[in-house]
């Protein structure tokens, strides 16, 4: 092949007509691959060619928005590489393996790819047991061979570069363009509302699925700084406090053993009841501990922000009493926002005189616990290394050896102890036959072979965890400690693809969850929770409790004081105990899909409060005389020890 010049024209004698067609080569392919790249990023996500050419006629103006922004990230890697094949190859990839991602997140737990999901780091490997099915292997393989094929093109094609000084300008140009597509930068904003950009922050999955994958992706980009509240001012937290500081109570013992009780939470991996699946019967009863519990003692359900993973999100709602509503929608706060102390249940607690100690069964640097759990004031995490010759269940530590963790965790303490611990055992995928053909309970019902030996394998592992529930109140029966364990589910399990198990067996109608009604949506996000005891507590029934307002439900039942915040939190409750991004429930157990009128206030008093405390002037801790964040994790001034495991 002959030498070429710095744009890819052979130096030879060719005509400047060949050299004009070499640039009008270039021309169209920057033009073209885009709209081929878009094009082929929603067929990933979309799964057929009907739907992507369904949604590309229906809405050309957003397919072109899309294609803008491909153009301008290939573009700029064609800057930075200098050879237009190898550019389309890089490109191709890279977009392909983001539209990947995000069909598998949507299948999986009904939420696409974020950009705050670049930073999961090493937790972005745990979805890799669940893509490994046949259907999935065949889907990746196919994408990764036309990647491949575009690369083969380089063997024939010239490299075609652009002139350094084009490169440099180009480059600066398209850099220039994404970030301000990434801000929505005033001239972008006016491009999109020209273009009928409705974004739909509220609903993640209808918002990529009307926007398409490029455009949604970068207008979350924006979403990962949390804007202040409008109304959030040191007057105003000023005129709050005041008003909380009447609320708070001054009781911290429990008023009926008049001392402080252990208390210990336990968030078991993706628990909940499937005997709630209609049309499908179980040969016993799967979790006869939490039934018996129910009618016995307090129970309810709590309202997960969640649906088949995010577990630290959870956790962050009961632990810290702050909501994920007001956090981007998909975001992680253990991850993106929880970089220096906080308060939490542990640093209340540690407060209260109390040992306050984590416990999970799987690796600490999972979700960052090892370094939130130093900032919320735990003064011990005991991570998966802790666990000594521990029994394995499937791939994961029993929930058993948890409960013995709890148990031993107690006996060695002099002063009383609070622990929040998190399972593992029966995380999913259920389609892995982890228990071989040794199901105890068996499942009949209307469902196909493959949802049955998955919902078989799901609830095995309920049934251990309901019987790791009962050993701990075994134990806690015999012991002179007077102690509470309050006992729920992080979030629904994932039972197959498209929420395989639930549609089959009739719990909802259909696996497009933007056509949920609120009551399916409340279905699918509320798990049951249970409180035993071991000393006289009135029992009561909780219809619906958001999780970020259970902290403050339990100190209420247990007559502690409460921390300004939670104070907030219970009385709020009272009015809107059910509180998610696009689910409210009100006192009257009324479902709306945003916070109606009546409670709007209340709410945004309770969103400046979260933005006080996890980004802003910490005013409210000034006027409730509180610890501030800042020492919050440790009230008398020493930082929580490392892991008790010396990990």
């Amino acid at each position: 092949m002959r030498p070429l010049d710095v744009q890819g024209q052979p130096k030879s004698s060719r005509s400047k007509l060949a050299r004009m067609g070499w640039n009008s080569f270039i021309v169209a392919a920057m033009i073209g691959i885009p709209l081929l790249l878009v094009f082929g990023m929603e067929l990933i996500g979309r799964g057929t060619v009907y739907e992507t050419w369904t949604w590309l006629t229906a809405n050309w103006k957003l397919f072109e928005l899309n294609a803008l922004i491909v153009f301008l990230v290939f573009v700029l890697i064609y800057c930075i590489i200098g050879s237009l094949v190898l550019s389309a190859g890089i490109s191709a990839l890279l977009l392909s393996i983001v539209s990947l991602i995000s069909y598998f997140k949507v299948k999986l737990i009904g939420e696409p790819f974020f950009p705050w999901d670049i930073f999961l780091n090493k937790e972005s490997m745990n979805i890799l047991p669940l893509v490994t099915t046949r259907t999935a292997l065949v889907r990746i393989g196919l994408v990764f061979a036309i990647v491949a094929v575009i690369f083969l093109f380089r063997l024939w094609v010239p490299r075609l570069s652009l002139r350094p000084v084009t490169r440099v300008v180009l480059g600066a140009l398209c850099i220039f363009a994404l970030y301000s597509f990434g801000v929505r930068a005033p001239w972008v904003g006016t491009l999109l509302d020209r273009a009928g950009v409705n974004e739909i922050v509220w609903n993640q999955q209808e918002n990529y699925g009307t926007n398409g994958l490029s455009l949604a992706f970068t207008m979350n980009v924006k979403n990962t700084i949390v804007p202040k509240p409008p109304g959030y001012s040191e007057p105003t937290m000023a005129s709050l406090a005041e008003s909380l500081n009447d609320m708070v109570g001054t009781s911290t013992a429990n008023a009926a053993s008049g001392v402080k009780p252990n208390v210990i939470f336990i968030m078991n991996e993706a628990f909940w009841d499937p005997t709630l699946l209609p049309n499908v019967s179980f040969s016993e009863d799967p979790v006869p501990t939490v039934h018996r519990l129910q009618q016995e003692s307090t129970s309810g359900y709590l309202l997960s922000p969640q649906f088949g993973g995010g577990t630290s999100n959870v956790e962050f709602e009961v632990l810290t009493g702050q909501s994920m509503s007001f956090l981007p929608a998909g975001s992680v706060p253990y991850q993106q926002y929880i970089s220096k102390p906080i308060p939490s249940m542990a640093s209340y607690f540690k407060g209260l005189g109390y040992k306050s100690a984590a416990i999970h069964s799987y690796e600490g640097w999972f979700w960052n616990r090892e370094n939130v759990y130093k900032h919320m004031g735990f003064d011990s995490f005991q991570s998966k290394d802790g666990f000594q010759n521990p029994e394995y269940r499937g791939d994961f530590i029993a929930d058993d050896e948890v409960s013995k963790s709890i148990i031993k965790e107690v006996e060695s303490n002099d002063n009383p102890t609070f622990i929040y611990a998190v399972t593992m055992q029966n995380h999913g995928p259920y389609d892995d036959h982890r228990y071989g053909n040794n199901n105890p309970v068996k499942v009949q019902g209307s469902l196909d072979d493959t949802a049955r030996d998955t919902l078989e394998t799901y609830v095995h592992g309920a049934r251990d965890a309901d019987r790791s529930l009962q050993l701990l109140i075994d134990h806690f029966e015999k012991s002179g400690e007077p102690t509470v364990v309050v006992f729920y589910g992080d979030h629904l399990p994932m039972l197959g693809y498209d929420y395989d198990v639930y549609v089959q067996s009739g719990f909802i109608p259909t696996a497009k969850s933007d056509q949920w009604s609120l009551e399916e949506l409340k279905k699918m996000h509320s798990v049951p929770f249970v409180m035993w005891s071991n000393f006289d507590m009135a029992k009561e029934q909780v219809p619906v409790l958001s999780n970020s307002f259970l902290s403050a439900y339990v100190l209420d039942r247990l007559q502690m004081e409460k921390p300004a915040a939670l104070a907030y939190n219970a009385e709020l409750s009272k009015k809107i105990p059910g509180l998610l991004r696009n689910l409210v429930i009100d006192s009257d157990g009324q479902m709306h899909a945003s916070v109606p009128a009546s409670a709007a206030a209340d709410v945004e008093k309770y969103r400046e409060l979260q933005y006080d405390e996890m980004f802003g002037k910490q005013y409210l801790a000034k006027y409730t005389g509180a610890p501030s964040a800042a020492g919050a994790a440790d009230p008398q001034g020493g930082g929580a020890v490392p892991n008790a495991d010396g990990h």
